[in-house]
This record gives C-alpha cells, sequence and structure tokens, in this order.
C-alpha cells in the first residue's frame, strides 16, 4: 500500500558523538555483559587462516593536526588469494579462516588504532582490471555525520599500484601518497587518516 509522502519522514541525522562506542564497542566502553567481546575487535585470523600476518597503525587526526582520541575504524579486505568473505562473492570460495572485517576504537589517550590481519591478494575492479591489494577503511567519530570511506595501500606494491583503476582516478596525483601506508618494521605498517589540512587524506564518496 502506498503511504502518504508525510507518513514515513527522514530521521534527522546527527553527529556520532560518545554514543557509538556505547553501541559499537560497549566494553570498550566499560559496559560489560552485552557481548563476550566487543563485535570485530581481536585479530581477523587465526592459526589456520592462509597468508601474511600484519599489523596495520594509525591515527586520526583532526584539521588542526590534533590526535581524534574518540574516533572508531572499521575495515574490510579481501583474503590472501583476494576473496571476499561476503555471500555475495561469486568468483571463490574464500578463506574460512579469515574474517575479513575488524573494528577498533582508537585509543582514548593517543588516539592510535589497531589492527591484526593478514595482506590481501588482488581484486578485480567492475570492469575486469585487477586492482592493487587494498584495505578498505571506514572513520566515524564525533563531528562527522557520516562515515568516511578510503583505502589503504602498500608501499611495496609500487607496480600494482600504479595499475589501479581507482588510484588512476584520482585527479591530483600529489594526493595519492595520503593512501600508501608506511612501512615499520617486516610486517607493521602506519596509516594515519588526516581528516582536514595539510596531507588531507583521500575520501571516497560511496
Amino acid at each position: 500500500m502506498v503511504q502518504p509522502l508525510y507518513y514515513l519522514k527522514e530521521t534527522a541525522s546527527q553527529t556520532a558523538g560518545p554514543y557509538v562506542h556505547i553501541g559499537c564497542t560497549p566494553n570498550f566502553a566499560g559496559i560489560t555483559g552485552v557481548f563476550d567481546k566487543d563485535l570485530g575487535s581481536g585479530a581477523l585470523y587465526n592459526e589456520q587462516t592462509r597468508g601474511t600476518r600484519i599489523t596495520v597503525r594509525g591515527t586520526v587526526f583532526d584539521g588542526g593536526g590534533y590526535p581524534l582520541k574518540d574516533a572508531l575504524v572499521e575495515i574490510w579486505q579481501a583474503d590472501d588469494a583476494g576473496f571476499y568473505n561476503s555471500p555475495s562473492e561469486t568468483r571463490g570460495a574464500a578463506d574460512p579462516h579469515f574474517l575479513g572485517w575488524g573494528r577498533s576504537p582508537g585509543d582514548m589517550d593517543t588516539g592510535e588504532f589497531v589492527f591484526e590481519t593478514i595482506k590481501p591478494g588482488r581484486v578485480p575492479f567492475k570492469d575486469g582490471r585487477w586492482m592493487a591489494p587494498h584495505i578498505t577503511v571506514w572513520i566515524v567519530a564525533r563531528g562527522i555525520n557520516l562515515g568516511l570511506q578510503t583505502r589503504l595501500y602498500f608501499p611495496e606494491e609500487e607496480t600494482a599500484n600504479s595499475e589501479d583503476p581507482v588510484l588512476a582516478r584520482i585527479d591530483h596525483k600529489d594526493r595519492i601518497p595520503t593512501l600508501i601506508a608506511k612501512r615499520e618494521g617486516e610486517n607493521t605498517y602506519r596509516f594515519d587518516i588526516r581528516l582536514q589540512g595539510e596531507g588531507e587524506t583521500v575520501f571516497f564518496d560511496i
């Protein structure tokens, strides 16, 4: 049955405020008994997971260059063979021992987020061209009405990065480095996210 236009009105948008941690990471916020552990917390892999184990660390900075200490960061990615742990994955079977999704609240003192994951494989773009190994990153925090989406690429994948159809769409090539993580040690990467100002991270309208 068709409803009158005034029947279902748009809900007013609001910033995430402090409530995003209460709803998404209650244990982190000091609210126990909801989940045994916060959804998406901990390593995305187990002992049987295929691929190279990596650590991703980073901090979300505001326009003034100060760490955003109440940000919540989520990641989505393919497994080491380039398959997603998703019902919509039709190209092949994803690694059943890899979660493919994680959530990390920023440290309330330093603002740093941390993920223990694996390095992803290449996945095809919608036109069939291969994208470089990457991790999709989503950020929400106070003052952000809609979550911000960006990508993390790997510095050692120079050839794949140069062929990536998404990176090729960025008009200002001097901004591409904002999407390339920095290597800190053999299997550790730093990916700082800048919301505004100098070195502002490229965000995608998806």
